[in-house]
């Protein structure tokens, strides 16, 4: 960890090749009047919308949507199968039947799926909206950055990890209460710094009606994020038993965009992780690489500097449009089929995905070793992702 000490807060940075982008974001974050003690900024932070990904922050009475993200909930699940091994046609027979249950990408399934959480959704106007368009989504992985993964743990068992959120529900929950926030403020007159024309850091009092809806709505999203991938991890397992005979271990979950209530530093405090995850003390977490390369499962150390979190993932070096500019299509294919992968790198669309487009997961992990301690290293077998040219 190092820290920057030239704002009214401290940033504390948990890397060394942050990008300017990054850096100006995190010293707009660090002179807002609500944030507490510090910010923080773990080892795989790029540029994002308003705020770094791979930020974490604590507020004294405010919640900033921009803060959270466009896909509330998105997280990680991770599940150990019995098996020790897993040959490379079966890997490959496994993923059909996987694709032929998850839809990927726009697609959604043609029938409504059930749900308990659907009967108990808040009556807040957005997440009402789009009630009846999410029964069709639910059980589907989405696009971008979104993956299962089938590995091979260092333990010597075969592995499953699934990426993926909050699908539409998220993206309009995060979009309706920005815009709230934002016209909020400027008629509060109040002075929130914006980054290059992005949407900013505009907030919301929690004791507002607005932040309240808000946080039930984003709250609910969480859940159905999580719904989403305990429904593909169930077509998943379904898949795998068609191919072979395999039992199942418990399943890890995790979120990395969301605001919670939390206590550091002696006061109580809403921190908002965007693209970080909570690493308390002893808690199971899940760091994946970029595709091809190495995952871990991890356990907290329950730093207080970074507010008890965790990197989420490698972290961007090339955003999408550099990565398909810059990459070489046959260099990063070669690349995974050295290693073996059953891969979705198809073409220049793809690129933006490429393992080239992301940083060293090994230097990540090595960065962020006083927040957590490595239990399984995985490596990467199989990847699905969404390979159309439609992405959201």
């Amino acid at each position: 960890m190092r820290v920057i000490s030239t704002e009214k807060k401290p940033i504390k940075l948990w890397l060394d090749d942050i990008e300017d982008g990054a850096l100006e974001q995190a010293k707009n974050l660090a002179n807002l009047p609500f944030v507490h003690r510090h910010i923080a900024l773990m080892p795989d932070s790029h540029q994002g919308k308003g705020m770094p990904i791979g930020g974490v922050i604590a507020t004294t009475g405010v919640v900033i949507p921009n803060a959270v993200g466009v896909d509330i909930g998105c997280g990680m699940c991770a599940c150990r199968t019995n098996l020790k091994k897993l040959t490379k046609n079966d890997t490959k027979l496994i993923m059909g039947k996987i694709r032929k249950r998850v839809p990927v990408g726009f697609d959604h399934h043609e029938q409504d799926m059930s749900w308990k959480g659907f009967h108990d959704a808040p009556d807040v106007p957005i997440v009402q909206q789009q009630l009846k368009s999410a029964r069709k989504q639910l059980g589907t992985l989405g696009g971008g950055n979104h993956f299962i993964e089938i590995q091979k743990g260092d333990d010597g068992y075969v592995w499953v990890m699934i990426h993926s959120g909050s699908r539409n529900f998220g993206y309009q929950i995060a979009r309706t209460y920005n815009n709230i926030a934002q016209k909020l403020c400027e008629r509060w007159h109040s002075n929130i710094p914006k980054f290059k024309g992005d949407d900013g850091l505009a907030f919301l009092p929690i004791e507002i009606k607005e932040a309240k809806e808000y946080m039930e709505a984003m709250n609910f999203a969480l859940d159905f994020a999580k719904a989403n991938r305990f429904r593909m991890l169930e077509f998943i397992k379904e898949s795998f038993i068609d191919v072979v005979r395999c039992t199942f271990g418990g399943t890890i979950n995790i979120h990395h965009n969301y605001a919670t209530w939390e206590h550091h530093f002696g006061r109580n405090v809403i921190v908002h992780r965007k693209g970080a995850t909570s690493a308390k003390k002893g808690q199971s977490g899940i760091i994946p690489g970029s595709q091809g390369a190495k995952s871990y499962i991890v356990k907290g150390l329950g730093n207080p500097d970074s507010f008890n979190s965790c990197s989420h993932g490698a972290g961007r070096v090339l955003s999408r449009t550099q990565a398909k500019k810059q990459l070489n299509l046959n260099e990063e294919i070669a690349k995974l089929d050295a290693l073996g992968v059953v891969h979705s790198i198809r073409n220049i669309d793809d690129l933006d995905e490429a393992s080239g487009a992301y940083k060293d997961i090994s230097v990540v992990m090595k960065n962020q070793a006083d927040l957590v301690d490595i239990d399984v290293e995985l490596r990467p077998l199989g990847v699905i992702k969404d390979n159309s040219k439609r992405r959201r």
